[in-house]
């Protein structure tokens, strides 16, 4: 069982940046597919951002993140970032950590079986 817990969300203007954290407890090598999800109100949950943490590659961004946000994760592989630039009203979510056992490629969403799921941090973005 890996417990995920998420912080670093908030509230911001737009235009401006937030860096979300996730701490995994334990790091666990079978669940090496790790990411952001986010989900407004109304809305579906879209994938955000993942990494393939084992190398740190096959990052994937969303269409609507891309050049604004930033996966990364520490040397320890527990502690997986977003860092989030130029802020949008639209990026206004819950954004959830989620850890997934890799079937493929990390980058394909659907090679990706995620299991395990924090409880999610909330981003507020103002006009």
């Amino acid at each position: 069982q890996v417990q995920l817990v998420e912080s670093g969300g908030g509230s911001v203007q737009a235009g401006g940046s937030l860096r979300l954290s996730c701490v995994a407890s334990p790091y666990s090598y079978s669940t090496n597919c790790m990411g952001w999800f986010r989900q407004a109100p109304g809305k579906e949950r879209e994938r955000v951002a993942t990494i393939y943490t084992i190398l740190g590659v096959n990052t994937y961004y969303a269409d609507s993140v891309r050049g604004r946000f930033t996966i990364s994760q520490d040397n320890a592989k527990t502690t997986l970032y977003l860092e989030m630039t130029s802020l949008k009203p639209e990026d206004t979510a819950m954004y959830y950590c989620a850890a997934g056992i890799r079937r493929g490629n990390c980058y394909i969403g659907d090679q990706v079986e995620f299991v395990y799921w924090g409880q999610g941090t909330q981003v507020t973005v103002s006009f």
